[in-house]
């Protein structure tokens, strides 16, 4: 089975059935891309779908997974290579449309802090967004943090304050002690840069999420996203120790529109996809139909608040008021 890109019946049928009364009428996507496909720099799976996606393509394609929401969001492009400018001149532009929604930069970690600022203040962000992809071509996925996030761009990000997304790698992810120190280090001379780890500080293996978390105990200025983590683990252990006002809802657009789901298998994790594996006949039991990423997200996250008996107020804060909150959006009338 190939990639596809496509809303299907049954896929609405789920969210009625499944997630309709779970997620609030209200919504803000602490984690989306906003990109023309070629910005990409290489072949990516996502080139099933649309070729250029700005404000208004993405809140139609949202809709795929969250029908009738209202939806703002928190967005970065995809260029994580030497022509990341064009990317964020891209962005910058889309949400310069809506004043509730809100820009990162694309920083690599050799950009000059004060021509950083410059570039930022004139595209109009609130943000940075750093990545490890920007280390290639040598190889990145055990990097410490300081390597591909600038510690003068820390400062210039707390002197704004400014929010910074940061995906962190290497193979224990949280549960590594490097990682640890280092956010630790940042966070508290950083005082107000906010920093939030995506991917529930990169739980695809929940466990990595559990065991470190702990160490982080006690920051006042860092929050995680759940943006394309399908393993409750990871939110429930964040609800446990931050409590649920540092958990922000994101859903990694355009990664939520691929069908599958990741999955924590031993040390690690498993990104499974379309064309992973044949579905029709993976299980014995039966034909296996794929749901969209995104849906397995928030299936996963309605698990964690049913185990950590969250409120429908508590909800509303995890899909939008947390965000509200952390970048000062303005109250609605």
């Amino acid at each position: 089975m190939g990639i596809t890109w496509e809303s299907r019946e049954t896929d609405r049928e789920f969210f009625d059935k499944n997630l309709n009364t779970f997620v609030p009428d209200r919504v803000f996507d602490a984690h989306a891309h906003l990109y023309k496909i070629h910005h990409w720099g290489f072949d990516h799976p996502t080139a099933a779908g649309p070729s250029s996606v700005g404000l208004d393509t993405y809140r139609d394609q949202m809709q795929w997974i969250l029908p009738g929401r209202r939806i703002a969001g928190l967005f970065f492009g995809v260029g994580f290579h030497p022509g990341f400018r064009e990317s964020n001149e891209f962005v910058a532009s889309e949400v310069a449309k809506d004043e509730r929604c809100y820009g990162e930069m694309l920083v690599p970690p050799d950009f000059e802090a004060e021509a950083m600022r410059e570039e930022a203040k004139r595209l109009g962000f609130t943000g940075l967004k750093v990545y490890h992809r920007f280390l290639l071509p040598r190889p990145s996925w055990n990097v410490d943090i300081l390597e591909f996030l600038a510690e003068d761009h820390c400062r210039v990000a707390d002197e704004e304050g400014w929010v910074i997304t940061l995906h962190i790698v290497k193979d224990l992810a949280l549960a590594d002690k490097r990682n640890q120190e280092q956010i630790r280090y940042l966070c508290t001379r950083y005082k107000n840069m906010k920093l939030i780890l995506a991917h529930a500080a990169r739980g695809f293996n929940p466990f990595h999420t559990i065991e470190g978390i702990a160490a982080l105990k006690g920051l006042c200025n860092v929050w995680f996203d759940t943006s394309a983590v399908t393993e409750a683990g990871s939110f429930e252990a964040i609800i446990e120790t931050f409590g649920h006002e540092r958990l922000l809802w994101g859903s990694d657009y355009p990664l939520s529109h691929l069908r599958g789901r990741c999955v924590g298998i031993g040390n690690g994790f498993l990104w499974l996809l379309e064309d992973s594996i044949d579905w029709r006949t993976a299980a014995g039991q039966g034909v296996l139909e794929p749901l969209f990423y995104g849906t397995e997200s928030l299936r996963a996250l309605k698990l964690a608040a049913m185990r950590m008996r969250l409120t429908d107020r508590q909800l509303e804060d995890i899909f939008y008021g947390n965000a509200a909150e952390m970048l000062a959006i303005p109250k609605e009338p």
